[in-house]
């Protein structure tokens, strides 16, 4: 079969949610206080920026198709960043964000304080299998994303595709396109902050995709949008 020609996952630009969560965060509270649900958390001011600058890198690679996460903050960056490009938009719900369960809104700090059970059954099992209550692993979120991937390859051979998700959404479609393992994915997370309207793009001529750009933000600095990264909120031991 055919493989994509180009795949480029863009996380969302800076939202009032993790503007929220890193105050909370860096103030040392429990509770993360954001009045939305999460699906409908929307951007902040700065992100829109930064959606602004993706759209200059978007023209520039001309995609056949964006697939878009159902929430708020991600559909307002692709709707800024493809603009009146004419490029063909799908929402899919398998590209929301990973849910939490009955860690959402608690800070590292919270999980710790409310949670202990959870937070030592958490670190015995690590970040890839812990499934919190009511919510999702990571083993969890890559069973709908591999379903995902396998259908735009099955139903866009050699096309390029964007898609605009989240920051662990990135992480997970690097495992699974590079075949790493556990730990390779681990090692990577610990290692590295998935910044708000990065790219990361993969490119094949017919063959298997190749890794192209990983979280980069170069298009934000050339087009004066500075580049966010968010607090390690609910930070997992892996």
């Amino acid at each position: 079969m055919e493989q994509l020609h180009w795949l480029a996952v863009v996380r969302h630009g800076l939202s009032t949610g993790n503007v929220t969560a890193q105050d909370a965060e860096t103030s040392g509270a429990e509770l993360i206080d954001i009045p939305e649900r999460d699906a409908d958390v929307p951007l902040a001011p700065a992100g829109r920026e930064q959606a602004e600058a993706v759209g200059h890198l978007l023209a520039a690679n001309r995609p056949g198709l964006a697939v878009v996460s159902p929430y708020l903050r991600t559909r307002q960056t692709a709707e800024i960043a493809l603009g009146d490009s004419g490029v063909p938009v799908v929402v899919d719900e398998r590209l929301r964000d990973r849910e939490l369960g009955v860690l959402d809104l608690l800070t590292a700090r919270g999980v710790q304080a409310r949670l202990p059970d959870e937070a030592r059954r958490r670190e015995r099992l690590g970040k890839f299998y812990y499934r919190p209550p009511g919510g999702e692993s990571w083993a969890d979120v890559l069973l709908r994303l591999r379903a995902l991937l396998r259908e735009i390859r099955e139903d866009h051979p050699g096309g390029r595709v964007v898609l605009f998700a989240h920051e662990a959404t990135v992480l997970m479609v690097r495992y699974l396109i590079e075949h790493l393992s556990e730990a390779e994915l681990m090692d990577l997370a610990r290692g590295v902050t998935i910044a708000n309207c990065s790219m990361s793009t993969w490119h094949g001529d017919g063959g298997p995709l190749r890794p192209e750009l990983f979280n980069s933000v170069d298009h934000l600095h050339r087009h004066d949008a500075p580049p966010t990264r968010q607090e390690d909120v609910n930070a997992e031991p892996v």
